[in-house]
């Protein structure tokens, strides 16, 4: 039984204020015990303390994962789960080095965040343009000129997907040059 479950929201590029929001938690005496998507955080009471989360966007293929886990494991993060090809770790700030980061630089983090786009952008954006918004017209065109009957339904659904998709494409595509352009300038 947890002690207790929050809802947040985060998009894939919001990872840093993720991995913020799980550091003050556990500063608070919770600490994260799994996430359920799409935004239910379970906690467990814990001593408050400073550890720091960290998220990776995992691509080891599952006969790597083993050592991908142990090279984690090799510098002091403890591997907690994954979800949505997001690995989540902890370490305690006072073992953990002066940046925080378990990325070994600014290329990686850049390798990173060009993995999400890649993995997570460029689907979502093929199904957009190839489902939403055809149907979207479709419907239109059945409601508008032939009156069919359900077309208006399935015309606002569909207007509602086209914002909500709409939305979350200048959101992530805002937040990955955000990062791209955070790590490019360092590396």
């Amino acid at each position: 039984m947890a002690d207790r479950v929050l809802f947040r929201f985060w998009t894939i590029t919001d990872y840093e204020e993720e991995e913020r929001f799980l550091r003050e938690q556990h500063r608070k005496g919770w600490s994260l015990r799994r996430y359920i998507l799409p935004g239910f955080y379970i906690f467990d009471k814990c001593m408050p303390e400073d550890v720091v989360y960290r998220l990776d966007f995992d691509q080891a293929a599952k006969w790597e994962k083993p050592q991908y886990l142990q090279l984690y494991r090799d510098y002091g993060w403890e591997y907690l789960f994954e979800v949505n090809s997001f690995s989540y770790f902890r370490k305690r700030a006072d073992f953990v080095e002066e940046d925080m980061e378990i990325f070994s630089d600014n290329e990686s983090r850049f390798e990173m965040v060009t993995r999400i786009f890649k993995r997570r952008m460029i689907p979502l954006l093929i199904l957009f343009l190839t489902i939403v918004i055809p149907q979207l017209i479709l419907q239109s065109i059945n409601w508008l000129e032939k009156g069919y009957t359900g077309a208006e339904t399935l015309t606002i659904v569909y207007i509602i997907l086209f914002a909500a998709y709409a939305g979350l494409f200048i959101h992530c595509g805002r937040g990955i040059r955000r990062l791209k352009k955070k790590y490019e300038y360092k590396c």
